[in-house]
C-alpha cells in the first residue's frame, strides 16, 4: 500500500475514533444519556479507552497474520484515542463526580481497589501519550520501545478495572469479554517470546 492511501486509511480510523466522543456531548445535550448523564460518559469513555487498548494490542498480531507491515502505522493513533478516552473517563470522575474534592479523591484511592488500578492503568498511559511523537521516538532511541511496552500492564490493569468495578453490581458479562481478549493478545506475544527464546537457546 502506498504512503498516501496508508495516510488516508490513518485519517479515516482517526475520524471514526473521535465519533465516540461527539456522542458522549451530543447525547446528554438532547437528553438521551439516561437518568444520570454522569454515569453514561463515565461508562462510556471508559468502555471506549479499553476498546482502544484492544486495539492497540491487537495490531502486531494482525500484521503477523496478514503480513501487512503498514498496520504498524496506525498503531500511534490507536493509542493516542485509548489515551485521550481514559483522559475523559479520569476527567469526568474528578470533575463531574467528585467535583475536586481531593480528600474524596484520596479516600475513594485507598479504598475503592478498582478506582486504585484505573488511576495506576492512567499513570501508565500517560508516559506512552507524551513520548509518542516522531521527536521523542527519535530521542528516545531503543528505550522508546521498551518504554512503551508498558502498554502491556496498562492493558491488563485497564481490564482489571473492569472487572472490579461491575464486580460491585455483580455483572462480570462484559468485563470477562474484555479480559479474553486482553488475555489472548497477551498470550499471544508470551508464546512468541518463548519461542523466540527457544530458537536462540539452540
Amino acid at each position: 500500500m502506498t504512503p498516501r492511501r496508508i495516510e488516508g486509511v490513518r485519517r479515516a480510523l482517526v475520524i471514526l475514533g473521535l465519533l465516540p466522543l461527539l456522542k458522549l456531548f451530543v447525547w446528554p445535550a438532547l437528553d438521551l444519556a439516561g437518568a444520570n448523564p454522569v454515569e453514561f460518559v463515565t461508562r462510556s469513555s471508559g468502555t471506549w479507552a479499553l476498546v482502544g487498548l484492544c486495539l492497540v494490542l491487537a495490531v502486531s498480531p494482525l500484521r503477523r497474520l496478514s503480513g501487512q507491515a503498514w498496520l504498524m502505522r496506525l498503531r500511534r493513533s490507536l493509542g493516542l484515542l485509548a489515551f485521550m478516552y481514559a483522559l475523559v473517563h479520569l476527567s469526568t470522575w474528578v470533575w463531574l463526580d467528585q467535583w475536586f474534592d481531593l480528600p474524596a479523591m484520596l479516600q475513594d484511592f485507598f479504598r475503592r481497589p478498582f478506582i486504585t488500578v484505573g488511576l495506576l492503568a492512567f499513570a501508565l498511559m500517560l508516559p506512552l501519550a507524551l513520548t509518542s511523537t516522531d521527536a521523542m521516538v527519535r530521542r528516545l532511541g531503543r528505550r522508546w520501545s521498551l518504554l512503551h511496552r508498558l502498554v502491556y500492564p496498562a492493558a491488563l490493569l485497564g481490564a482489571l478495572h473492569y472487572w472490579w468495578h461491575k464486580g460491585g453490581k455483580n455483572d462480570y458479562s462484559e468485563p470477562l469479554i474484555y479480559a479474553l481478549i486482553i488475555g489472548l493478545l497477551l498470550g499471544w506475544r508470551g508464546v512468541r517470546a518463548w519461542q523466540a527464546r527457544g530458537r536462540g537457546g539452540r
